[in-house]
């Protein structure tokens, strides 16, 4: 029985670093696409046509990401907005975005 549960858990941690793997190609795609929207101005319609694409379906899959249009939607925002993944993901950029959306909460509720 304990090899059993070892075993498990081994291929639970394997499918684990399958989906970081995976997730980190999909970082890898939008990142290309951003350069792609800076160089030539097309980084949105890039990252749809890839992502409506089978490979791109399939690794979205192993990801761990429903590769619905939806999703699709939502990388092209984040394409279209310019913000490089590491930097989208830093701590730095979360707080600032944060500080911006309170410092806008506040200037609505004294609008009002």
């Amino acid at each position: 029985m304990a090899d059993f549960v070892d075993g498990t858990a081994f291929n639970h941690e394997q499918g684990n670093r399958a989906r970081k793997l995976f997730a980190a190609v999909v970082l890898a795609a939008l990142d290309d696409a951003i350069a792609d929207d800076k160089k030539y101005g097309n980084g949105p319609e890039q990252i749809a046509r890839w992502a409506r694409s089978r490979d791109g379906r399939e690794v979205l899959s192993c990801a761990g990401i429903d590769p619905n249009e939806r999703v699709v939607k939502g990388l092209m925002e984040f394409v279209g907005k310019g913000v490089r993944t590491s930097v989208a993901l830093s701590r730095e950029e979360s707080e600032r975005r944060h500080a911006a959306e309170a410092a806008a909460a506040d200037d609505a509720k004294r609008a009002a």
